[in-house]
Formats: C-alpha cells, structure tokens, sequence
C-alpha cells in the first residue's frame, strides 16, 4: 500500500488510500472477511476475480487492485487465475490490471513486493519474484511457448523464471522462459530477457537483454 511497505498504516491512512483508488470500502471489506473465513489474507478491490481460490497461500497479505495509479480505469480489472500453487511469503500489492495465469503443473512464488499495474504473470512451470522488488507497469513473465520448436542441437534447458531480491523491472520489459537474475538488479524499460545473467547489483537492458553497468545501487 505505501511506500515502505513494513510500516503499519493507521486505520485512517488505509481508508485515504482506498478512498483514492476508487475502492468500494464496504465490498473491500465485506471480501476481505470472506478470505479471512477461508484461511487467505487477501484484501481485494472491487474490480478483482478470483478463479482458484484455494490453491493459493497467504503467509502475509496479499493487497490487490488498493493502490491508486494515475493512468488506470475505473473499469480496469484485475484476474487471477490459479490451477496449480501460487504462494505469497511476505506482503505483496498486486496493481490494477494485472492477469496472472497459473497452470495445474505451474507454481508461483512471490517473496513480497509491489506490481505497479497492468502486468501479465502466465507460469506454466515456475516463476519466483524474489523478496523487496519493484516492478513496474505492462511488464510480462512467460515462462513457456506453448508449443516445441524442433532443430538439429537443440538442447532442453530449465524454462523456471528466478528474479532475485530487490530487483527494479522497468515499464514494458518482457521477462521469458529461463531467465535468471541477481539480487539488487535494474531491468531497463522495453528490455527483453531470454537466458540467466549471472552477478548481483548490475543494470540490464537491450534485446536480447546484457549487462550495461556493474556494481549499481538504487533506491
């Protein structure tokens, strides 16, 4: 919901920010205990459906759709749709607009974070966002092709998607099957990953994505 996420709002400051997202409070509240009842920590905006409800696992809160973002809709929905396992280890917020799409063999870990908005999340396999990321809006994680390609050499390599701790993603970056990074990185904008790069605290940009800087902070 704000900021720095490991401080506790006041029952005011999360009723400001529900008011600024345009949350129906009754419903959001009324969801909320219905989650509660079945065993989730889930607090949800209005415009969230869920499919899948018990394959998914709250260690900490999952907000969905509560944070306000300039450029979303009203009529902006955010769909989740979990057959295999989709586990939450630490507080995550889930922006409007996001689809995730987790198949029966799939499983997605989220170590706790924030998705700004209108981001894509399909993992057919294994997807993992590590602890503390930052990800920005329209960015897609695809950790399958839906089909095999057939050549002579061609070797079967993990399709997992592993993005390390405290990762910034940039707007518009496409994240794709195999793809390793380290703690600390930044993802250019419009970036496209396709394979593991190696090392902690670099910037990465381009497509195909490569390192551009070494030894970087960001805050």
């Amino acid at each position: 919901m704000a900021q720095d996420e490991k401080v506790p709002l006041s029952p005011q400051d999360y009723l400001r920010i529900l008011v600024k997202s345009g949350s129906n409070i009754p419903i959001v509240a009324f969801r909320a205990l219905y989650y509660k009842l079945r065993g989730k920590r889930i607090r949800a905006h209005q415009k969230v459906s869920i499919k899948g409800l018990s394959n998914i696992t709250t260690n900490d809160h999952l907000d969905i759709g509560l944070q306000y973002v300039g450029f979303m809709l009203p009529s902006d929905r955010t769909f989740l749709n979990v057959q295999g396992k989709m586990v939450i280890k630490d507080y995550f917020n889930l922006g409007r607009g996001c689809r995730i799409d987790v198949g029966k063999n799939g499983t997605l870990i989220l170590h706790g974070g924030r998705i700004t908005a209108n981001t894509t999340i399909i993992a057919m396999h294994h997807v993992e966002i590590g602890r503390d990321c930052s990800i920005s809006w329209g960015v897609e994680f695809l950790d399958s092709d839906f089909h095999e390609l057939n050549y002579e050499g061609r070797v079967e390599r993990d399709p997992s998607i592993i993005i390390g701790d405290r990762a910034w993603i940039g707007c518009h970056v496409k994240i794709l099957k195999g793809t390793r990074i380290g703690n600390g990185c930044v993802i250019a904008a419009n970036s496209v990953l396709n394979k593991p790069i190696e090392g902690d605290n670099l910037l990465i940009g381009g497509n195909p994505a490569r390192v551009l800087r070494e030894n970087i902070t960001w805050r």
